[in-house]
């Protein structure tokens, strides 16, 4: 059974390559009415192809039209209005395996246009007719991998997407600072439901609370611990959202052995308490907020 506010997994038993699936929109979130974030299990790939909306990734509103480009991540929580058309990529972890690709360079909220928007639209297109034509041919399952390959480093060569890609230069602080707070970051995903003391993170990184602080407050303007607990309460949030999951367990699950000290916690980073975010999860985004910077915040996928 799977867990309500989850996605299915992307296997069909007509289809030859279950690492790579196409999906429409509704496929997401199924049912009438508002719908309710989902909680992600695989990669996504979404090419807004009709109607104007607005699609709420990890809490933030990003609006849409026609040519708008959005990759979501497992982890993640995403909530699509139903005014929507678009072609949704779902693949697994492992389709790109031995393939020299970083699904990590693609921008998560993209407006395609001109040549660009051209060249995309082909290759999805392509991708979708091959996927549907040779569904009985065990070769697609290379071709699609390679297919989705080049889809994802053509996407990672449109302007600005490489912007926080670039190596670090030990000779310019900043980049230096950049790459510690990525392998900080890198530390937080894997440690933050067993502990959010920066010191933990420091002595596995072999350097000081300091310099973990300075790297956090120069990219994000937020100091080591503020970012642990931004991780923390952003999966404390996805959790109420697209599970039933009791807020006591919720809280175990993130190291709150006593659901009062999550409350408090909770109340502290977001504003309110976890009863009532909880309850408010049905509620449309009200605002548009842009997209937090690279590094901003800790996500698995690093951006959001």
């Amino acid at each position: 059974m799977v867990p309500s506010g989850q996605l299915p997994p992307a296997t069909r038993p007509d289809l030859p390559s279950p690492e790579i699936d196409i999906l429409e929109l509704g496929d997401l979130t199924p049912g009438a009415g508002q719908p309710r974030p989902v909680l992600l299990d695989d990669d996504l790939l979404i090419l807004v192809t009709g109607g104007h909306g607005i699609v709420e990734l990890d809490f933030h509103a990003l609006p849409c039209r026609p040519g708008t480009l959005l990759r979501a991540t497992p982890g993640q929580v995403l909530r699509c209005p139903a005014r929507l058309d678009a072609i949704v990529l779902r693949w697994h972890a492992d389709a790109l395996h031995g393939l020299d690709v970083d699904p990590a360079a693609v921008p998560h909220h993209h407006q395609l246009t001109g040549e660009d928007e051209d060249a995309v639209i082909n290759e999805v297109s392509q991708l979708v007719v091959d996927h549907r034509r040779h569904r009985d041919d065990p070769a697609v399952r290379a071709l699609l991998r390679h297919q989705l390959a080049v889809l994802l480093i053509r996407l990672a060569l449109l302007p600005g997407a490489r912007d926080s890609e670039r190596a670090p230069d030990d000779t310019d602080p900043q980049r230096t600072e950049a790459a510690t707070f990525r392998r900080f970051c890198r530390e937080v995903e894997a440690g933050y439901p067993y502990t959010r003391r920066v010191e933990d993170y420091a002595a596995r990184l072999g350097c000081s609370v300091r310099t973990l602080t300075r790297a956090c407050l120069a990219v994000t303007g937020r100091s080591a611990k503020q970012v642990v607990d931004e991780r923390v309460a952003l999966q404390a949030r996805r959790l109420l959202a697209a599970t039933d999951e009791p807020v006591a367990r919720i809280g175990r699950q993130l190291g709150f052995p006593e659901p009062t000290n999550f409350g408090r916690f909770f109340t502290r980073e977001v504003g309110v308490s976890p009863g009532a975010f909880r309850a408010a999860r049905g509620r449309s985004p009200q605002r548009i907020v842009a997209p937090r910077r690279p590094g901003d915040p800790c996500t698995p996928a690093g951006r959001a």
